[in-house]
């Protein structure tokens, strides 16, 4: 199993990108191999490698690959994410896309056509590093379509599945030999209004990405220090098997943390510890990566008051608690052994209503974590159903 961190540069955050510094994340970098991770899970500013349409700066992939160099001198590997797309409540879209440019993120043949191309330039210049993981289309590209978003980019089922299609064959295009994968937030298993279905996440791509925010509902309805709060995670994880079908397709973790707004000092390192043993028996997990390397600095204005203490290395450099109790579940965790399912519950969306009875406080939510706190996480058997021929 990989372990790994999201790479959330400490000097400028992501706006790094427009002087970058390889000195700067090399020192990140050193401090991150400390925590005894794998790999780092990076982020270019797509308006900033993509200024236009027709426009791909060739400096700034430059950038990335000297990234990916810098983290092969420390043992790191480095899985990429193209569209950002979003990042911690900032939304980063090219001007071609927006304003009096704006058109269909999701349904424009020339912005699919554009888009495409962006991802499988990157990936191309990734694939000769050794150290290259892989390419993710993009950091949680669903929010785009969600009816919470303030401007949204509407798009249908079979507007996705086309779109999804001709992002991961771009990403092939460029690096047939890397693994491949989207993200989405977790809206794709709980809301029924969201085009980006749990179908798309778990049968689309080389394996099936999860992101796991316990402030989603959870810890504010189940309390920071209950089963249920520790348990999300490992709940997507069994979820997104369900709906898998190749019952050894990987599930990737992919982003995980512990949300200051949720979970009050004391209750992190306990929610950092069972959440990784719960993970960390699951079959088939390809790995999990946590969010995120380092705090948000101060010095920066108007991010949510959570973000700025998510690292696991503090503004200055210096590695928190909260880094030294990853460091320990996850050399916990590299012994752990692969715990199989001993009973199973099954899943018809038909039956429960929909996904929104997989959400927190849902009819099989509730099934799910009786099941779980009884006898041990069970294996979810998806059962066909009209909802599933729809989508």
């Amino acid at each position: 199993m990989r372990f790994g961190v999201n790479y959330t540069p400490r000097v400028g955050w992501f706006h790094h990108w427009l002087d970058f510094s390889s000195d700067e994340v090399a020192r990140d970098f050193d401090t991150i191999a400390e925590l005894g991770v794998d790999h780092v899970r990076v982020f270019p500013l797509w308006p900033l490698f993509q200024p236009n349409r027709t426009l791909i700066r060739s400096s700034a992939i430059d950038d990335l690959e000297w990234m990916l160099e810098l983290a092969a001198q420390r043992g790191l590997d480095v899985a990429v994410d193209g569209l950002q797309g979003h990042l911690s409540s900032f939304d980063f879209v090219p001007a071609w896309l927006t304003s009096w440019h704006r058109r269909g993120f999701f349904t424009d043949p020339e912005v699919i056509e554009s888009t495409a191309e962006y991802l499988r330039t990157i990936a191309a210049a990734c694939a000769p590093h050794a150290n290259f993981l892989g390419m993710t289309v993009g950091n949680e590209v669903n929010q785009f379509t969600g009816t919470v978003h303030p401007e949204p980019y509407p798009a249908t089922v079979a507007d996705i599945d086309r779109w999804l299609d001709t992002m991961i064959a771009a990403c092939r295009a460029g690096a047939p030999e890397a693994l491949t994968v989207h993200s989405c937030y977790d809206a794709t298993w709980y809301d029924d209004t969201q085009p980006f279905t749990p179908q798309h996440a778990a049968r689309i791509g080389d394996a099936t990405v999860v992101h796991s925010w316990v402030f989603n509902g959870t810890a504010q309805k189940y309390g920071p220090d209950s089963f249920e709060t520790r348990a999300h995670a490992r709940y997507l994880v069994e979820l997104a098997r369900a709906f898998q079908t190749d019952p050894a397709r990987p599930v990737w973790a992919q982003e995980l943390g512990a949300p200051r707004n949720v979970l009050p000092a004391e209750s992190v390192v306990p929610f950092i510890e069972h959440t990784i043993d719960a993970l960390a028996g699951a079959p088939e997990l390809y790995g999990i990566t946590w969010w995120c390397s380092h705090d948000v600095s101060r010095s920066l204005a108007d991010f949510p008051e959570l973000e700025y203490d998510l690292g696991l290395i503090d503004e200055h450099g210096t590695i928190k608690p909260e880094g030294r109790a990853v460091q320990r579940a996850i050399a916990a965790a590299r012994s752990t052994p692969v715990r199989e399912p001993s009973r199973s519950i099954p899943l018809d969306l038909d039956e429960v209503g929909g996904r929104a009875a997989l959400a927190p406080g849902g009819t099989f939510w509730r099934r799910y974590m009786e099941e779980a706190r009884t006898h041990g996480h069970p294996l979810v058997r998806l059962v066909p159903s009209d909802t599933l021929a729809r989508a």
